[in-house]
């Protein structure tokens, strides 16, 4: 029983404690009003569905105590008349940095850091769920006038630093309090994204595939902590356990990484609300298969200054395109039910955010989802729907007084009420004389147009074409003008002292330059002719809105609709089968339902589209074993091994090469991890499928493939510091030894059946081990080669593929005695000291030897050609014909284990076909139709029919940025992007 009453107590107690100010104020001593408060005969906005006209609002202690027609007013009220104003709950930015400050970038130079920095965390700096943003608040009274003056009562504000970063606090932006009130959420949600901490130098990871890697490992670990099987304690999984009910707000900054953030989501069982980019327009189905709620950004790029021809003539088209588009992503969300709130981030100048919301209002958003995606809509994202977003009973008084719509420019915002606190904006009861007049003084006639009268008054008179300068000071109804006089060869000044007692009209005095007082009345007016200007600005407005159309991928060259499969017969082709058949002359091909159906002579066309190729050759596709393109990052450096990222998380199904080598008959490429490392990250084996998803890009059952790399770039000699291991060739055996002995040892705990860690990258060595996933290694020097052979035997697995493998010709019949495969170039060499040895005659002597020989590109530029690459192995070597032709058809598609599907015309497999104008190897060769599972991605005449349509579109977007330039609008400089073209040892 003494317990029970100690227990009672405590509980008591901490009552009393938790109701007082845990921070100490300086503010004296704080009175609280208890009376009530009421804003009567307003227009109100409880919600963004739920509006009042001549309602009532009363509130008490910072609390909406009752809204409605008929509210009940308590005698202790103090009443406010908002008769002809309207009033809206205050908005809420859930993505800020508000009182927070980024840490600064940690000392101790360039020279790279690959140990973790801290002792008791997680083994990588840049997981910090362990910050708490309440630390680091400071509550900063000017940023909060800024936001106060766009309309925000509420912001959710954290630490802008790290992979994860910790929790989020929701913060109500009330000057006039402490931070005990202030505070309505210390632990308001937890904030994640691809990039990397400030206070730490540690190089993991360096790329975005690494820290999505990272990612799945720590929400994994996280699991395994929970579990208790761990033997050390780690504060930073601690923490991420105990927000991981919190809300999960993830920075992607793009709709890429949007997409990427949702898959790191869905592999490890998390729902995150996304902060986007502005361009998710370009996929709005993948973006809403997301399930996410968008942060949304509303950083509207500005048109360029095309009045240069040349300048303009080095835009890109998906960057003129942006502009026009940008502006309709909220309303093309919003009508795709796809949920979004609105953020300040991202904004140069916060100041911009109403003018850009009005603009994209002006595209097409509608207002209610305007005023929900800055009210109701974040409050339920954040969990506060009873507490802010609306003025239901309950809620906090957090609402703004405005002199009509808060999304019409000329809308004055008068006050914002945080909790219950009013900061005053402007006067409320100066009359608005905002308007268009006309007045006549001393015999002559003006025109008069008053425009920011409740703030900053803007006059414009003029008297027939002559415009005369102004200056002019409103305040307490009374406007005090100053005029040049109609005559411009005198320096003469007529000032007038005038007020409005209806809002129609001002009157007052005017005092002339001779001293002499005149009457002034100055009536509002609005001619037929004012009226047809403003239907011809709203036309001409409406002409500019209009949308350039999105089109897959959304720049030049990409579909207005996706192409779909096709029954094609191809009548009278040489046909190149890759079979025992070898060529055969006037033969038909017959594709049907995405795979090849017919190779006869004489087929009937009956409900296939006939095309003659009388005089044409058909292939197979161009495969290439090795490739760059297409990817948003190659290496992922930042550790010797980095076998737990993968190139499928990081395909750009954007790159323009993807065109570029359909063009050339290309259908299939294996995008490779680059060579920073002895052990790299995993393939992404795809088909060339233009104006797809990144996802439907991947081969179904793709197989598994890595990327293993030998020599210099390896053992870093030309790198800048030369400090991680390994150091040497040497060191490089060693990496691989040491790494596949730890792989047999995971291998064999995990199917022991007891508990273990799941270590992502120990997984996908153990695959290697169990014969699951195939080694594509970047080679040079014959000793090198034959150390990894041996390697691979004493741990009982073979290599696939050599690739470069220039020294290829000195081991090849120790390659063809174990089993690998030589994907090389068909002449490249004294590119760099390892490749001094190299010869052009390197793929045939493979081949002769028995070796499985393909011609990959390793470069953008030479994939396009790489039909003419296989023809320097005839001139190079004496290969044949057939056998040239295979090195960049069936051998490649041999090596990569999809010859099933691929690489040959035969009955059954996919309909990856070229048709060819000429020969398919002659220098004058064209691809004039390349064809993936019975689709045309590229056609020859339709890619003519299309560059007229682009320089048309261009021409188009030119004009309308040449208007707003003429309208006084701000542009911005055109600035010509290079391509950045990836290769082997490219780093992010």
């Amino acid at each position: 029983m003494t317990k029970f009453y100690l227990k009672l107590l405590l509980v008591l107690c901490s009552f009393s404690l938790f109701g007082q100010d845990y921070f100490p104020s300086n503010s004296g001593v704080i009175a609280k009003n208890t009376n009530y408060t009421a804003l009567t005969n307003a227009k109100i906005y409880v919600s963004p569905t739920e509006i009042i006209s001549n309602g009532t609002l009363l509130i008490k202690d910072g609390k909406v105590v009752s809204v409605g027609k008929n509210v009940s007013i308590p005698q202790n009220s103090t009443r406010v008349d908002l008769t002809g104003k309207t009033i809206y709950p205050s908005f809420i930015d859930i993505f800020t940095e508000f009182g927070v400050k980024k840490p600064e970038r940690s000392g101790g130079g360039n020279f790279p850091q690959y140990e973790a920095g801290r002792s008791g965390y997680y083994w990588n700096d840049h997981i910090r769920p362990e910050q708490n943003v309440m630390t680091s608040f400071k509550y900063d009274s000017k940023t909060a006038s800024e936001m106060h003056k766009l309309g925000f009562g509420v912001v959710n504000t954290h630490i802008p630093d790290g992979i994860i970063r910790g929790n989020g606090a929701l913060i109500a932006l009330n000057n006039n309090a402490d931070n005990a009130y202030r505070i309505l959420d210390g632990e308001s949600a937890q904030y994640s994204s691809f990039s990397k901490s400030n206070a730490s130098r540690q190089v993991y990871p360096s790329s975005i595939m690494g820290s999505m890697a990272l990612l799945r490992q720590v929400y994994s670990d996280a699991n395994w902590y929970a579990s208790g099987a761990s033997e050390t304690r780690d504060l930073s999984l601690e923490a991420l356990n105990k927000n991981k009910n919190l809300v999960q707000i993830f920075d992607a900054g793009s709709r890429a990484n949007l997409l990427r953030a949702d898959k790191v989501g869905d592999d490890s069982g998390v729902q995150y609300v996304i902060l986007g980019g502005g361009d998710e327009y370009e996929r709005l189905s993948e973006v809403k298969a997301t399930n996410a709620t968008v942060i949304l950004p509303l950083d509207f790029r500005k048109a360029y200054d095309v009045e240069n021809p040349f300048l303009a003539s080095t835009m890109s088209l998906s960057d003129m395109r942006a502009w026009n588009q940008e502006p309709h992503n909220p309303r093309l969300l919003a009508e795709s039910d796809i949920p979004f709130v609105l953020t300040t981030h991202g904004l140069k100048s916060k100041k911009t955010f109403m003018s850009n919301l009005r603009n994209a209002i002006e595209h097409g958003l509608a207002k209610e989802k305007a005023l929900a995606a800055l009210t109701t809509v974040p409050a339920q994202v954040i969990g506060k729907s009873n507490e802010v977003g609306s003025l239901k009973s309950g809620s906090y008084a957090n609402f703004l007084i405005a002199s009509g719509d808060i999304f019409d420019e000329k809308t004055t915002l008068f006050e914002n009420w945080v909790q219950g606190e009013p900061h005053v904006l402007e006067v409320m009861n100066t009359t608005n004389i905002d308007g268009d007049y006309a007045f006549n003084l001393a015999g002559d006639s003006y025109n008069m147009t008053v425009s920011g009268s409740t703030s900053k008054p803007n006059v414009k008179i003029e008297s027939g074409d002559t415009s005369l300068g102004t200056k002019a000071v409103y305040s307490d109804d009374w406007l005090n003008l100053t005029m040049r006089t109609k005559d411009t060869t005198k320096t003469e000044f007529i000032r007038i002292v005038a007020t409005s007692p209806n809002g129609n009209a001002l009157n007052g005095k005017a005092t002339l330059p001779n001293g002499n007082s005149a009457n002034f009345y100055a009536i509002k007016s609005k001619s037929e002719t004012k009226e047809k200007d403003d239907k011809k600005k709203k036309d001409d407005m409406a002409d500019a809105k209009a949308m350039s159309p999105i089109t897959y991928p959304n720049l030049a060259y990409g579909f207005t609709q996706k192409p779909k499969a096709e029954t094609l017969l191809f009548k009278n082709a040489t046909v190149w089968t890759n079979e025992s058949e070898g060529v055969l002359e006037n033969t038909d091909v017959l594709i049907k339902d995405g795979k090849i159906s017919k190779i006869e002579k004489n087929l009937s066309g009956s409900g296939a589209k006939v095309i003659d190729a009388t005089g044409k050759h058909i292939t197979a596709g161009v495969i290439d074993e090795h490739s760059h393109i297409a990817a948003a990052s190659i290496n992922e450096g930042g550790q010797n091994s980095s076998a737990e990222v993968t190139i499928e998380d990081v395909i750009d199904d954007e790159d323009i090469d993807i065109y570029r080598n359909l063009a050339g008959g290309v259908t299939s490429i294996q995008i490779l991890h680059g060579s920073a490392n002895p052990i790299g990250g995993r393939s992404a084996i795809i088909k060339l499928k233009w104006g797809e998803p990144a996802e439907n890009l991947v081969y179904d059952n793709t197989p598994k493939f890595i990327k293993f790399a030998l020599g210099e770039n390896v053992k870093q000699s030309r790198s800048q510091f030369n400090a991680r291991f390994p150091q040497s060739r040497m060191g490089v055996e060693q990496v691989y030894v040491d790494y596949f002995s730890r792989a047999k040892a995971y291998d064999k705990a995990k199917k022991s059946g007891q508990p273990y860690r799941k270590d992502i990258e120990m997984e996908v060595l153990a695959e290697i081990l169990n014969g699951e996933r195939y080694i594509s290694c970047h080679s040079y020097v014959q000793s090198e080669i034959n150390m990894l052979m041996k390697v691979a035997e004493q741990f009982g697995f073979r290599i696939n593929t050599f690739t470069h493998i220039l020294e290829g010709y000195k081991v090849a019949d120790k390659m063809a005695e174990h089993g690998v495969g030589g994907s090389t170039f068909s002449d490249w060499w004294a590119y760099k000291y390892e490749v001094n040895d190299a010869i052009p005659y390197n793929a045939s002597i493979m081949h002769n030897a028995g070796v499985t020989v393909a011609i990959n590109s390793d470069d953008a530029e030479m994939s396009r050609r790489l039909n003419q690459e296989a023809a320097k192995t005839i001139k190079y070597g004496g290969l044949s014909e057939e056998d040239a032709w295979k090195t960049v058809t069936l051998n490649p598609a041999k090596l990569l284990h999809l010859d099933d599907r691929v690489g040959s015309l035969k009955v059954g497999k996919d309909a990856d076909v070229v048709l060819w104008s000429d020969h398919p190897m002659s220098i004058y060769a064209k691809a004039e139709k390349t064809i993936i599972e019975g689709i045309t991605y590229f056609d020859l005449e339709r890619d003519q029919q299309m560059r007229a349509a682009i320089q048309k579109e261009k021409s188009e977007l030119i004009n309308k940025m040449l208007q707003e330039k003429n309208k006084g609008l701000k542009t911005q400089p055109v600035k010509k992007k290079e391509k950045e073209l990836l290769h082997c040892d490219s780093m992010d």
